[in-house]
């Protein structure tokens, strides 16, 4: 499931078995990214807390369907299957529309947002995000102003850039520990917005 050790969820005590009970799917399952961190369980805990403040908090004003949507894109751009796979399983989830969805994959996946099924402030979204990701010591003020020009407001403008960011970094743990998705239940995520204590996966 990774190159380095990782602890099953019936070996785990202490506090990695506390964060293993708050993070569990279905039978018990815990995605193969977190069990990644289980020699570490604090860094399982700031991992847990990024990405449930970043993508599943209430507080966010982007549909959930389109920050998944800019997480598969920069998955995608990073070569992470993993996260690719995971999240666009989310993605169709939460746009609950099935051809649509594969549109938008299939322009991901072609490099091509041309005749993606976008309006023009999200297509602008996943070019800052692709820019973010690929050259990211080349971002200017003017990016941001492109967004705001197409209607993003600053909050909103935070929240693809923190999505952006987010997914850069569990892309590189996924790839740098050689996480793979067996055994893994595809497109479960914390789905109760509005507690951010409550990670389980459903």
């Amino acid at each position: 499931m990774s190159w380095i050790e990782t602890v099953p969820f019936e070996q785990a005590t202490g506090k990695l078995k506390k964060l293993y009970q708050r993070v569990t799917g279905p039978d018990k399952n815990v995605d193969n990214i977190m069990m990644s961190h289980s020699l570490r369980p604090h860094s399982m805990e700031g991992h847990m807390v990024l990405y449930k403040n970043v993508l599943h908090h209430t507080g966010n004003k982007i549909p959930k369907w389109f920050l998944e949507t800019l997480g598969v894109w920069v998955s995608s751009l990073n070569g992470c299957a993993y996260c690719v796979e995971h999240h666009f399983q989310g993605l169709q989830r939460l746009l609950g529309d099935e051809p649509r969805g594969l549109a938008i994959r299939a322009g991901i996946e072609a490099r091509d947002l041309t005749n993606v099924p976008l309006d023009e402030a999200q297509v602008a979204a996943m070019l800052y995000a692709r820019k973010l990701t690929e050259a990211p010591a080349e971002m200017v003020e003017a990016d941001v102003i492109a967004l705001r020009n197409l209607g993003w407001d600053d909050g909103c403008i935070l929240e693809i850039n923190q999505v952006s960011s987010y997914f850069s970094y569990a892309n590189r743990t996924v790839l740098g520990l050689g996480c793979s998705t067996k055994g893994d239940v595809l497109g479960l995520s914390p789905n109760n917005s509005g507690n951010p204590d409550d990670w389980g996966h459903s």
